[in-house]
């Protein structure tokens, strides 16, 4: 939001005495269909949202990060050339400046306040986006040609082998290469990246269940383990490459929940190039099906939902106006993600939203979301300069 913009540069003057050099944006993202998909090279649809991260930085005369965060109380500050793990968020930052080095580039120091409005731990990638926004800052620090495709391969990089998050590509792809009023159907083996139009007169709804978790000690990388094990028994690069036929064949040898696992993979990435398909024929009610399916294929083969999430699901495919419904990011707490009718959005998210709250007593919310494009360098606000 553009007042994120204008909060983080007058917080950075206030708190170093003059307008900051850059201010960066960085989007969250919402995944439209496609899930656990992405570690595995296959398919999925996210969407970048204007729900971002803001960071409003200069350039320091030594090698250290110094970024102040809204949200916390402490500073993320590390030294360049002498950086250790630690705990907190500033771990997603320094992983970025870590991974940026292991590729050769030197960076200078910089200090900087960013502020966001993607929530924490809902599934819409607010990790992601505070890479990104890490990345571009240290990137133009440095003098550093921005390519998007390849930077959200160092963020990847950087919570894979830094925070010790096993996750896929996609939300740093979402986060890097997002177009402005499209979804984008992205190979995540090859990172091509296709603008996909969503159907006319709909929307996307987010609906936040009002619970969280965490990556880092939940199932995530156990399930990735699976889909890994079960890939070698198969003799496929990834389980991209699987289909029924060989993974039905392969049964006698692979245990129940292996076999739920990875039938979940082949057939999600049969959705994500269907719902692809009937997005550019602008048939909203096929992506809703297909979406529906998918919730349905991670309830019960992945098992990565949660009573929240279903209760959610079902309680905004029960409205008319929408087309379908489905849990969103990894699981097990977080968002549920909604296609539906552009003039029925209200009442779907009043009706859903209410009939949520009566059945599980969370508080949950729910709002619009919009397609924007990928993290960008944005202008210093005038009346700071």
């Amino acid at each position: 939001m553009a007042d994120l913009r204008v909060s983080v540069t007058e917080a950075f003057r206030h708190r170093f005495g003059a307008p900051p050099a850059h201010v960066v944006r960085a989007p969250g993202r919402v995944n439209l269909i496609g899930e656990h998909t992405d570690y595995n090279d296959g398919f999925v649809m996210p969407l970048a949202i204007e729900q971002a991260v803001w960071l409003a930085v200069g350039p320091r005369d030594d090698d250290r990060v110094v970024l102040h965060s809204t949200r916390a109380p402490e500073p993320a500050d590390f030294r360049l050339g002498a950086m250790e793990r630690g705990d907190g968020w500033g771990e997603y930052a320094k992983g970025v400046a870590w991974a940026l080095q292991a590729q050769g580039h030197e960076l200078r120091g910089l200090e900087g306040v960013l502020a966001s409005d993607v929530p924490e731990g809902a599934g819409l990638s607010s990790s992601a986006a505070l890479e990104l926004a890490v990345a571009r800052a240290l990137s133009e620090g440095a003098g550093l040609d921005w390519d998007p495709a390849v930077m959200a391969r160092t963020a990847q990089r950087a919570e894979n082998e830094w925070v010790g998050v096993r996750c896929g590509v996609m939300d740093q792809m979402a986060s890097a290469c997002g177009v402005a009023g499209h979804a984008v159907l992205l190979d995540c083996r090859s990172l091509a990246v296709t603008p996909t139009p969503l159907p006319a007169w709909t929307t996307v709804l987010v609906l936040d269940t009002g619970t969280r978790r965490g990556l880092v000690d939940s199932a995530y990388n156990a399930r990735r383990e699976t889909c890994e094990r079960v890939a070698r028994v198969l003799s496929v690069p990834a389980l991209r490459d699987a289909t029924l036929d060989g993974l039905q064949a392969a049964e006698d040898v692979l245990t129940p929940t292996q076999v739920r696992r990875a039938r979940h993979v082949v057939t999600e990435n049969a959705r994500v190039l269907a719902a692809a398909e009937a997005m550019r024929q602008g048939d909203a009610a096929r992506v809703g099906a297909l979406m529906a399916a998918s919730h349905a294929s991670l309830r019960d083969d992945y098992e990565v939902s949660s009573p929240a999430l279903n209760a959610f699901v079902e309680a905004a495919q029960a409205q008319p106006g929408c087309y379908g419904a489905r849990m969103t990011g990894a699981g097990f707490g977080g968002c549920v993600v909604a296609l539906v009718a552009s003039d029925r959005a209200e009442a779907v998210a009043e009706a859903a939203t209410l009939a949520y709250r009566q059945r599980t007593g969370h508080a949950p919310t729910a709002y619009r979301v919009r397609a924007v494009g990928g993290a960008s360098l944005e202008p210093v606000p005038a009346l700071f300069l």
